[in-house]
Order: C-alpha cells, then sequence, then structure tokens
C-alpha cells in the first residue's frame, strides 16, 4: 500500500507537469517560479541541516571500529578501520563516501543446505556505487545547459559516457545503471518481506522520484528529443536570473523540471541527506585515540566532591552508634 501511495504521488506530479502547458499561467509556474523556489529551498535547506548537525555536541568519542586499535609497537594495528589519527579519520570518511565501504561489509543471512549463513551483500553494494556515481555523472554533464562557456570536464565526461556510440543519439551508460539500479533497490523493497515491513512512504517516493525524473530525462533524449539550444538558452537565463518563459515547451520537459524541482524541495528534509551527513557523523569523523588522550565530557558540570576519609569523619558518631568500626567500614562491613 506504501509503495502504492507513493507511485501515484509521483504519477500525479507528473500529470501536472504535463498538463502545465494548457492551463493559464502553468508553464511560467513550472519553468520560472518553481526552479527558483526549488534551488532556494534546496540551498537553505541544506545549509540548516549541515549547521544543526555540526551545531551538535559530541560528548564523547563514538567511532565505530573494525580492527584493531593501536596500542603497542609490537602489535599489528588497523589505521583505517580503527584511525587513531585525524588525518586517517579523514582518510576512512573519503573511503566511505566515495566507495561504500561499509555498504561493501553489510551482511545478509540466508538458509544454505539447512545451515544459517552470513555473507556480504554485494549486489546491494554494486547498486548503490552505480546508482550515485551515475547520478553524480549525469549532473556534472547537466553543467552545459546551465554554464557558458561549458567547463573543460563536461565534453571528455560526456564522450566517456556515451563511448558504446549504439545508435543516434549514442547510448549514455549512466543511463542503463541508474535506471538498472534504482528498478533493483526498489524490487528489493517490494521483494523481501522484511524490506517491505520495514520500509515507510518515504522509501519508496524517493525512489520512484528518481525514477520518474531519469525515465522522463531518457524519453527527451531518444523517444521525443528536445531542442537543446532552446533548452539550453532557457537554462542560461535562468541562472543569469533573467527568465524567459518558453513559448511553447514539451510535455515532457514540463514534467521533467517539475521532478527536479520536487527533488530539490524534497531533498535537505529527507534521507537522501545521507550524502552530507556522512562527512559529519562522529561514528566515522572521529579519532579513536582514546588510549592516549582524556576527553572531558563538555556537559560535565562543577559539582562539590569529597574523599572517602571526609565522608568517614563526617559520618563518625553515626557509623559508631550503629556499632560499625570505622575500619570495617572502610572495608564495606
Amino acid at each position: 500500500m506504501k509503495a502504492l501511495i507513493a507511485a501515484a504521488a509521483v504519477l500525479f506530479l507528473a500529470f501536472a507537469g504535463a498538463s502545465a502547458g494548457v492551463v493559464p499561467g502553468g508553464t511560467a509556474a513550472i519553468t520560472v517560479v518553481l526552479p527558483y523556489a526549488a534551488f532556494l529551498t534546496l540551498i537553505a535547506g541544506i545549509a540548516w541541516r549541515v549547521w544543526w548537525w555540526a551545531a551538535s555536541p559530541v560528548p564523547y568519542r563514538i567511532p565505530t571500529t573494525c580492527g584493531q586499535q593501536r596500542s603497542l609497537p609490537w602489535i599489528r594495528t588497523a589505521p583505517i578501520d580503527n584511525p587513531d589519527t585525524g588525518v586517517m579519520a579523514a582518510i576512512r570518511v573519503a573511503i566511505e563516501a566515495l566507495m561504500f565501504r561499509s555498504l561493501l561489509r553489510n551482511s545478509r543471512t540466508h538458509i544454505a543446505a539447512g545451515r544459517l549463513e552470513l555473507s556480504e551483500a554485494r549486489l546491494l553494494w554494486l547498486a548503490s556505487l552505480a546508482l550515485h556515481w551515475s547520478l553524480l555523472v549525469i549532473l556534472l554533464r547537466h553543467l552545459r545547459f546551465a554554464l557558458q562557456p561549458t567547463p573543460f570536464f563536461v565534453p571528455p565526461l560526456d564522450a566517456l559516457d556515451g563511448f558504446l556510440r549504439i545508435g543516434a543519439p549514442s547510448l549514455l551508460i549512466t543511463d542503463v545503471l541508474v535506471v538498472a539500479a534504482l528498478i533493483y533497490l526498489l524490487g528489493r523493497r517490494l521483494v523481501n518481506p522484511l524490506l517491505r515491513y520495514m520500509s515507510f512512504f518515504t522509501d519508496y517516493f524517493a525512489l520512484l522520484l528518481l525514477l520518474g525524473i531519469a525515465l522522463s530525462g531518457i524519453a527527451m533524449r531518444y523517444v521525443a528529443p528536445v531542442n537543446l539550444v532552446a533548452v539550453k538558452e532557457f537554462a542560461l537565463a535562468l541562472t543569469a536570473f533573467h527568465p524567459v518563459v518558453p513559448a511553447a515547451p514539451s510535455a515532457l520537459l514540463l514534467v521533467h523540471l517539475l521532478l527536479v524541482s520536487t527533488l530539490a524541495i524534497y531533498l535537505p528534509f529527507s534521507k537522501l541527506m545521507h550524502f552530507g551527513g556522512v562527512f559529519l557523523s562522529p561514528t566515522r569523523n572521529l579519532a579513536n585515540n582514546s588510549r592516549r588522550v582524556r576527553h572531558i565530557n563538555p556537559w560535565n558540570r562543577p559539582v562539590p566532591t569529597h574523599s572517602y576519609g571526609e565522608w568517614e569523619a563526617a559520618n563518625a558518631e553515626k557509623l559508631k552508634l550503629a556499632g560499625l568500626p570505622l575500619d570495617e567500614a572502610d572495608r564495606g562491613g
């Protein structure tokens, strides 16, 4: 049911975008008002989330570790899995952000030959890696529409992405990978009963929204091609803050813009913000040096304390009345 509601929401957004061209003021709302509102929401939302995370106190050293901590010189350590310096912790975060190392170690349980076994979820790791890297390449390729002159790295990246040269226009590797990865991740949630029980509307909505963006973009390239020159003129006018409402934009372009703007608005307040949270997670970015450095809890307030001798002197009469000698009280009776 949650998946159906999410699918209905994405289809409603697609229908709204497709019909915006025939509604008075609809084209201007989709092509001018909504992109600016989405961009401001994206920037403000990300800034707020990052500030909130950065301002959150971390009173304890809580890095997750998977290897031997630094101790005696003759004991072999795991400097990346159990970093004890800021440099190694930074390397660990970089590997996590670029290669999803902890996800590769994510174990799944299954029954084999009547026995419960644990194994790495390599297919999940590959799908996640393909999805995130494909989205990054697609985002960088789209800079040719929003920037003039085109950044120097975009043409080689575009050529590398379409090096298969299948069809005209050439088939892009990232188009195939992003759709395949999204279908796998969505199907995994639908097929696995445990994941289906644990999934929320937001889990399906994010995947279906990304899938809708990818399919509408692919359709504009292979099924109903749009005028790329007109699209670039429109995008450059937006980025220069001199927006011009397109005369007769295609329905696919309006659908694509509406879905992308919805993603930009939704992203800062959803699980998709994990792309920023990975860098600010204390379980990842802290050095595990508690054996060598004393860390004082900043929340500790100064409170009056006293030694046991002072307590014994203050309660000597009560101890005598109880018939408990002082030396026995010191030993706990």
